[in-house]
């Protein structure tokens, strides 16, 4: 004799998977209303008040785009164009920095070393603002130790300058590259270099021909994630450059403090939705290149 399992009513099923569902969804909710308080309102009110602008002697407000105008002119583009040009800077240079390093990592034989340098990447890439900004002041500034002792300003080093900043933002941006590009020098396989070896091509061949190719995606999305990095960057230029070198966060910290111009606040929102287009193109670019990468090294 055979043993008859009990048949399944599929209509029957498919009402207990319905009324599984929603409770499923109940555990996202507080995420849900965290993320439309913490992200969704702060972004509808600069959205507001980019567009509006204020009548000085009623203080009656109108929809306008001149605030989104008056932020790609004069001074304010200067400075969009100084941050562009910093954070792409930076993040090349740390981008080029950062592979060879994370290469030598990989490939140590040392795991107590890889962890140490990987731990120490993972706090000084979150090691920034004010106290980074001292630290260089009291290191390289005019009167730093090192300044002093090697003789710096008499070879015509100034740390309140472009390249001053630029190396100062290399402190954090080169752990952060590091970080980023591991896990894809962890996934390149051993037997991708043994079968080059086999065919005869040496280690820059390998490099030139297999490795970077593969690499390629992964290298951009942290050259990316690096320029919205150092792009979005506000507290360490502030300490140390205050408003000497144009950039796009101090002039919105200027623009809200008035200390240019009075009644630049909603100027300053528009500059801010400059940052936001900035950064979507940014991570427009960001999101495919890592799914990319994540097909090619799985």
């Amino acid at each position: 004799m055979t043993a008859t399992l009990p048949r399944v009513d599929t209509a029957t099923a498919a009402a207990v998977k319905r009324r599984r569902r929603p409770l499923g969804w109940l555990a996202v909710v507080p995420l849900l209303v965290f993320t439309a308080v913490a992200f969704g309102v702060p972004a509808l009110a600069m959205l507001d008040g980019a567009f509006t602008a204020k009548d000085p002697a009623t203080g009656a407000g109108s929809y306008t785009v001149d605030n989104l105008t008056a932020s790609l002119r004069g001074a304010y583009l200067t400075a969009l164009l100084g941050s562009v040009k910093l954070s792409a800077v930076s993040a090349s240079i740390a981008a080029v920095a950062g592979l060879p390093l994370a290469q030598a990592v990989v490939t140590s034989r040392f795991r107590a070393l890889r962890e140490a340098v990987l731990t120490a990447s993972g706090v000084l890439a979150n090691f920034g603002g004010v106290p980074l900004a001292f630290a260089f002041v009291a290191t390289l500034g005019n009167a730093g130790v090192l300044t002093r002792h090697l003789g710096l300003t008499d070879k015509g080093w100034d740390l309140y300058s472009f390249w001053g900043l630029v190396i100062v933002y290399l402190y954090f941006l080169i752990p952060l590259m590091v970080l980023t590009i591991t896990p894809a020098l962890d996934g390149l396989r051993s037997q991708w270099r043994e079968a080059a070896q086999n065919n005869g091509a040496t280690s820059v061949q390998y490099w030139r021909h297999v490795a970077l190719p593969v690499l390629l995606p992964s290298l951009l999305g942290g050259l990316v994630l690096l320029f919205g990095s150092a792009f979005a960057a506000y507290a360490t230029a502030a300490a140390m450059v205050g408003s000497s070198i144009p950039l796009v966060t101090l002039q919105i910290a200027d623009a809200l403090s008035g200390n240019v111009l009075v009644g630049q606040e909603n100027v300053a929102l528009a500059l801010s939705l400059d940052m936001v287009l900035v950064a979507g193109l940014v991570m427009a670019v960001y999101l495919p290149l890592q799914r990319r990468s994540a097909r090619w090294l799985a």
